[in-house]
């Protein structure tokens, strides 16, 4: 079974990305990587499809 896909408005990004900064901040310089990399994994098995992810990845990495 394949996910039903849903965006965000532009209000729920502005409340991801807050919630998002908190986060960042509060794991700290030193952890903040590790939390990352915690949160694309739990956000990855939520997805629930891996290639989905990997374009996703792809995308992120772009204009950086």
């Amino acid at each position: 079974m394949t996910p039903s896909h849903t965006a965000l408005t532009i209000a729920d990004l502005e409340t991801v990305y807050d919630g998002l900064a908190t986060a960042i901040d509060q794991a700290g310089t030193d952890k903040a990587q590790l939390f990352l990399v915690k949160l694309a994994l739990l956000n990855a098995n939520a997805l629930g499809d891996a290639a989905l992810f990997q374009q996703q990845v792809q995308v992120a990495l772009q204009d950086l």
